[in-house]
């Protein structure tokens, strides 16, 4: 949390000031809200490639709004570096999809693809929603703006014939949207994340919510349309209580600027693979085991940064 209150103040750019043995760089990972999966991941993350990891660098998870939020920090100087969508990140580097009609972000760079995102549909058992047409008239939550998940959850909406003019939409982060669950308040939320996600298992706890499946024609007909999006399962007790549910996924990947000095985004990246790295991933996440090398440049939609790609031609990933 110190490190996390130190970057935010610190300003708009890397940041170096000489504290006694030498000069520290600040790298910030913008991340998502405390109650999904791209905090604590970027939290591993950031402690993992540190000093000594790093000589001198102090790398800090920061909490955001999620992908199109971060897309923007590192735009606009405001974040070295972020987790976003794969989808969120080709559309914002192409000017299409989302971004359609503003600015290409031009300068974003990849640094690693890390895991999949499984779409969750989460709805309160008391509402009887049993399928996604049972949402209309329904309170649901699609996330805040400049999340990803609200802009997967209007494709799914429309992918099954469903407007936010059907349903009585909400934007909040799975925590708030829980606690509105509980008190009946709401009927549903959209969340797109690693599983599993600490909000809806503490929801799962308490046996008052089921995970709706996004599958059939709708679902294959989306992931014909988005390439990004693939056909995923969340395993059955993944949440307490409820069943193997079939969704979709889309990869979650760790983002930069070509700003970037290269040398240092090589280092980092070379830390994020290491020994160490790889113990701190598999035993502080459900989904670390998931971020593995042989997958880190699979889906990029965008250029990798020079530093990283460096790194993967020196261990074989690219020739």
């Amino acid at each position: 949390m110190k490190r996390t209150l130190l970057a935010a103040l610190l300003g708009a750019a890397t940041l170096s000031f000489s504290f006694g043995a030498g000069a520290q760089t600040f790298f910030r990972i913008n991340t998502g809200g405390p109650a999904g999966t791209y905090y604590p991941i970027g939290g591993l993350i950031a402690n993992a490639i540190s000093q000594p990891a790093v000589p001198n660098l102090v790398a800090t998870a920061v909490a955001s709004n999620g992908s199109v939020a971060n897309v923007n920090a590192i735009q606009g100087g405001g974040a070295e570096s972020g987790f976003s969508q794969a989808d969120v990140a080709y559309w914002a580097f192409t000017g299409t999809g989302t971004f359609e009609g503003k600015p290409k972000v031009a300068d974003l760079r990849l640094i690693a693809n890390l895991y999949p995102e499984s779409f969750h549909l989460v709805v309160r058992k008391a509402a009887n929603i049993k399928t996604i047409a049972d949402l209309k008239g329904k309170r649901v939550s699609l996330d805040e703006p400049g999340s990803g998940t609200l802009v997967n959850a209007r494709a799914i909406l429309a992918a099954y014939g469903i407007s936010e003019k059907d349903i009585k939409v909400e934007n909040l982060k799975p925590n708030a949207a829980g606690e509105k669950l509980k008190d009946n308040s709401l009927d549903a939320f959209f969340f797109v994340g690693g599983y599993p996600a600490g909000a809806i298992a503490e929801l799962a706890a308490t046996g008052g919510i089921d995970i709706l499946s996004i599958s059939g024609p709708e679902a294959e007909k989306l992931a014909k349309q988005f390439n990004f999006y693939s056909a995923d399962s969340i395993p059955a007790d993944t949440y307490k209580g409820i069943g193997a549910v079939k969704t979709l996924a889309v990869g979650a990947q760790w983002v930069t600027s070509a700003k970037q000095d290269t040398t240092l985004v090589y280092n980092i990246t070379k830390a994020m693979w290491n020994d160490n790295t790889r113990k701190a991933l598999d035993s502080g996440h459900a989904k670390g085991k998931s971020i593995v090398r042989q997958n880190a440049i699979a889906g990029a939609g965008i250029p990798l940064h020079p530093g990283a790609e460096k790194f993967y031609k020196e261990v074989g990933l690219l020739k």
